[in-house]
């Protein structure tokens, strides 16, 4: 009895889905990175990036040395300098110096809100 159990099983086991190729004309080429140059800024990329501006970047961070075990984290505020290789950012708790090789994406935000006081 086991072995027909066994037997029926084969049957109804379904052959994996044939391997298909992608087509040379949408392969990738290789990152510069990993075609064994220096990894570089991409041109053009985010030119926003300019002292003065309000941004909120997003960039990697060593998720072992994060309190949570976070792999990213966020800079909001104004720009002070951006250099070809660090983007120096003042927040509210400071200034902060993130390289630009760890920024993931970056976004240029409208100045904050005007706090309204507080009626008695």
């Amino acid at each position: 009895m086991v072995e027909e159990s066994a037997g029926q099983d084969a049957e109804h086991e379904q052959a994996p889905p044939p391997h298909t190729q992608t087509p040379p004309s949408q392969h990738r080429a290789p990152s510069p990175a990993s075609a064994g140059e220096s990894a570089r800024p991409r041109a053009g990329w985010a030119p926003f990036l300019q002292v003065g501006r309000r941004v909120v970047l997003r960039y990697a961070i060593d998720r072992e040395a994060s309190p949570h075990g976070e792999s990213m984290s966020d800079a909001l505020g104004t720009i002070l300098a951006a250099e070809e290789q660090v983007v120096r950012v003042m927040t509210r708790r400071g200034e902060l110096a993130v390289p630009r090789a760890l920024v993931i994406a970056a976004k240029e935000v409208p100045p904050p809100p005007v706090r309204r006081p507080r009626s008695s």
